[in-house]
């Protein structure tokens, strides 16, 4: 596995880190080579039940390495396809991981890194983060899911000032704008992650899996279909032992004790 892409699991927790921390990790083609295996390789990872994406150094991600970019001008036209193409199937990956997905947010976060934050499932950050599209300011339209992402989660209107502006967001614009869900002291987001990360870990993981499911088709599917689908889910949740344990615990007046199955 590429060293630009750190993976860990302690129990149940796995964290992946960037790991390019001297360009702020910005993406080259090995690191978006090795997201993208090791967003699939997750897929098949049973014992996992939350994955926290965190940046090295002084950065979350900076998007794609601009210096690339512009040492191979001439040529990277030809060139970002296979990039691009590699980027997205990482996307999807991260998307229909069967588990809750939580970006730890620091410093930077632009163009394509700001792409992989909006396709976590949580985003916390640290009072010193700082969001951008960034795409325009180099001549060029997103990629990564932000023209997908963006107008469902602040609407079209702004989402088109985002892109097209290019301006940059604080961490406490971007909670009001729900790009993060909360915002925290910088000294207190490894504890807030840690938190959080341990709470989704000890819940109804295969309930989280369908509800993400159902999260992902909620804007394509007709409602008939949908409501079709969220009993279906229900149903499946309902033959679980978490469920088991889930009813029982509230008759019984305690906290559940899930394990995932």
């Amino acid at each position: 596995m590429s060293e630009t892409i750190l993976f860990e699991q302690q129990g149940s927790i796995g964290t992946l880190t960037f790991n390019r921390p001297a360009v702020y990790n910005a993406m080259n083609p090995d690191l978006v080579l090795a997201l993208r295996d090791q967003l699939m390789a997750l897929q098949a990872n049973a014992a996992l039940r939350v994955l926290v994406i965190k940046g090295a150094g002084k950065a979350f991600l900076a998007g794609g390495d601009v210096g690339l970019f512009h040492q191979r001008r001439e040529t990277i036209a030809d060139e970002v396809k296979q990039m691009g193409d590699a980027l997205h199937d990482g996307i999807i990956a991260l998307r229909t991981l069967p588990f809750p997905v939580i970006a730890q947010i620091h410093g930077a976060v632009a163009g394509a890194g700001l792409s992989v934050a909006l396709a976590c499932d949580f985003a916390i950050a640290a009072d010193n983060a700082h969001f951008t599209t960034a795409y325009a300011r180099i001549g060029v339209s997103p990629d990564g899911g932000s023209t997908f992402f963006l107008p469902r989660l602040v609407g079209m209107r702004k989402a088109a000032e985002l892109i097209m502006l290019s301006e940059t967001l604080t961490a406490i614009q971007a909670a009001e704008f729900g790009l993060v869900n909360r915002v925290v002291p910088g000294d207190q987001l490894d504890g807030e992650v840690g938190s959080l990360a341990a709470r989704l870990a000890a819940g109804p993981t295969q309930a989280y899996a369908r509800a993400k499911l159902l999260l992902n088709q909620s804007l394509n599917t007709p409602i008939r279909q949908h409501l079709d689908d969220e009993i279906d889910a229900f149903a499946a949740c309902a033959r679980t032992d978490d469920f088991k344990e889930g009813v029982t615990a509230f008759i019984e007046k305690r906290a559940a004790r899930f394990n995932g199955c």
